[in-house]
C-alpha cells in the first residue's frame, strides 16, 4: 500500500470509536452505576484495562496481518487447531445470549415507534411478548437459511445513524439548558460523596457490563499495518479513541444526570427494570420535548434501532456460524452433521442448534413477571456471555509473546517480555473475574439463567469434539 493510502492516526480512531461506542453504553453504566457514580469506574475501566486490551489487539493484528479469521488465526497460529476450535466455539456461543436479546430489542423499538410510550409495551403479557420475540426470531433463522443477507446495507446505514444521533444527543443534551433555560433539568450534586461509588456486591457483580460496554476491538486488528508509521501511529489512534471514548462517557453521562434522577431510577425494582429497557427512548422523547419538536428525534430512533435490531439479529445467526464452522483447520472437532450445507450453502444443521437453544431462552423468560424484566435480564445476560470471548484476544496475545523470536511483528505494545506478559494475564482475569462476578444477582432466577447458560454452551462446546471422534472411529470401523 503506497504511503498516499495509508491510515492515518486520526482515520484509525475514528474507525475504532464507531466499532466499540454506542449510546447503549452511557445509558447501561448511567443505569447500573448509580447515575454520575459511573464516571470514576468509567476512568478506571479505560487506563487499568481498555487501553492495554487495545494495544493488545494491535501488536497480534501487527503480527497476524494476513490472517483473516481474527481471534480463531491468532490462536491457531500461536497455540493449535483444538484450542482454536475452543476459540471459535466460544465466540458462536457468546452469541447465542446476544440473539436471544434481538427479537425483544425489535419489539421494543417497534412498540416506541407506533405507541410513543413504555406503558403499552410495559403492559403485554409477558408470555405474549415472548411468543411474539420467538416469531421474530423464527424469521430471523428463516432468513438466514436462505443463505442471503438482504438487510445488510441497512444495518450499515442503521449504525451510522445510531453512531450519528449518539454524538448529536450529547451535543443538544448539554446545549438545551442555555437554548432551553424554563424546561424540567435535574440538578446535578458534582460533590466529592456524589461522585465515589458504593463498592458493594451490586457493584462489582455489574462491571462485567463495563467490561462488555469496552470490548470488541480487535475488529481493527486487520488496519494495522495500514496506518502511518505503524510502531507510532496504531498506539496514538487508540490513545486518541480512547481519549474520544472516555470524552464520550464522561459527557454523556454528564447529559443523563441533567435530564435522570438515579433516585427515581432506583426507586423499586420496577422502576429500574423499566429504566432498564426504556431509558434510551426516554433520552431522545426528552430531547425533542426541550427543542419544542414533540416527537420527532424519538421515532428517528425507534426506528433506526427497529432496522438494527432486527438486521443485527440476522448477522448474529449467519455470521459467527460461518466463522465456527467454515475453518477447515478446526473441522475435525465438529461433527460433520452439524457441518451439513442446505442448497443455499446456509449451514441448516447449525440453524436449527441455534434455534433450539436461543429459542429456549426465550421461553424459559415467559416466567418472568413483565416485558421490562426481560429486557434487563437480557442485558445481565449478555454481560456475562459476551465478554467470555475477550479471553481469547488475552490468550493469543501470551501465546504471541512466547513465540516472541519465531513471530515478528512491527508494531510491539511493549518490549519487556514479563511487563507483557502480565498485561495479558491481567486483562484475562479481570474479563474472567468480572464475568463470574456477574453471575450473581438477588433474583434466583436470574441468578441460576446466568450460571446455567454459560455452563451449557460451554459443555456442549466439549461434547462436539467428542461426537466428532466418535464418529469417525464408526467410519473407521466399517
Amino acid at each position: 500500500m503506497s504511503d498516499n493510502k495509508k491510515i492515518t492516526v486520526m482515520t484509525l480512531a475514528f474507525m475504532a470509536f464507531s466499532t466499540v461506542w454506542g449510546f447503549g453504553n452511557v445509558l447501561n453504566g448511567f443505569i447500573y452505576f448509580n447515575g454520575i457514580q459511573v464516571i470514576l469506574s468509567w476512568v478506571m475501566m479505560f487506563v487499568l484495562y481498555f487501553i492495554p486490551y487495545s494495544l493488545m489487539v494491535g501488536e497480534l493484528g501487527s503480527a497476524f496481518k494476513n490472517s483473516g479469521g481474527g481471534v480463531n488465526s491468532w490462536v491457531y497460529d500461536t497455540i493449535g487447531p483444538k484450542v482454536a476450535y475452543y476459540a471459535g466455539w466460544t465466540y458462536w456461543a457468546c452469541h447465542i445470549t446476544y440473539i436471544a436479546s434481538k427479537g425483544s430489542g425489535s419489539l421494543k423499538a417497534l412498540s416506541w415507534a407506533v405507541f410513543r410510550n413504555a406503558e403499552t409495551y410495559d403492559t403485554f403479557p409477558t408470555i405474549g411478548v415472548q411468543m411474539a420475540t420467538l416469531g421474530i426470531f423464527l424469521i430471523g433463522c428463516f432468513i438466514a437459511s436462505k443463505g442471503m443477507n438482504p438487510l445488510k446495507k441497512l444495518l450499515s446505514l442503521a449504525g451510522t445513524s445510531m453512531f450519528v444521533m449518539s454524538i448529536l444527543y450529547i451535543i443538544m443534551m448539554l446545549a438545551a439548558p442555555a437554548i432551553n433555560p424554563g424546561a424540567d433539568y435535574v440538578t446535578i450534586d458534582f460533590s466529592l460523596k456524589n461522585l465515589i461509588p458504593n463498592f458493594n456486591i451490586g457493584y462489582f457483580s455489574s462491571l462485567s457490563i463495563l467490561v462488555f460496554a469496552v470490548g470488541g476491538c480487535e475488529k481493527i486488528s486487520p488496519y494495522v499495518n495500514k496506518v502511518e508509521n505503524p510502531s507510532k501511529g496504531f498506539p496514538k489512534g487508540i490513545i486518541a479513541m480512547t481519549a474520544m471514548v472516555l470524552v464520550c462517557a464522561m459527557l454523556g453521562t454528564i447529559a443523563m444526570g441533567r435530564m435522570f434522577d438515579p433516585v427515581v431510577i432506583n426507586a423499586s425494582e420496577e422502576s429500574f427494570n423499566s429504566y432498564a429497557a426504556n431509558g434510551s427512548y426516554w433520552a431522545f422523547q426528552k430531547l425533542g420535548e426541550y427543542y419544542h419538536i414533540g416527537d420527532t428525534f424519538l421515532i428517528i430512533y425507534a426506528l433506526c434501532n427497529l432496522i438494527g435490531q432486527f438486521s443485527i439479529l440476522i448477522l448474529s445467526i449467519d455470521a459467527p456460524l460461518r466463522m465456527l464452522l467454515d475453518n477447515e483447520k478446526t473441522a475435525q472437532y465438529i461433527p460433520s452433521g452439524l457441518r451439513k450445507k442446505n442448497k443455499y450453502g446456509a449451514y441448516s444443521n447449525g440453524i436449527k442448534l441455534i434455534l433450539v437453544l436461543a429459542g429456549a431462552i426465550i421461553v424459559v423468560q415467559t416466567f418472568l413477571p413483565g416485558a421490562a424484566a426481560v429486557l434487563q435480564q437480557l442485558t445481565r445476560l449478555n454481560s456475562v456471555c459476551m465478554p467470555l470471548r475477550y479471553i481469547w484476544v488475552f490468550v493469543a496475545y501470551i501465546a504471541l509473546r512466547k513465540a516472541y523470536d519465531r513471530i515478528p511483528a512491527e508494531y510491539r505494545f511493549v518490549k519487556n517480555q514479563k511487563i507483557a506478559y502480565f498485561f495479558g494475564g491481567w486483562c484475562f482475569f479481570v474479563t474472567l473475574i468480572c464475568c463470574i462476578m456477574g453471575m450473581y444477582n438477588k433474583d434466583p432466577f436470574t441468578f441460576a439463567m446466568n450460571v446455567i447458560t454459560p455452563v451449557v454452551l460451554t459443555a456442549l462446546g466439549i461434547i462436539m469434539p467428542k461426537l466428532a471422534e466418535r464418529e469417525r472411529a464408526k467410519e473407521s470401523g466399517k
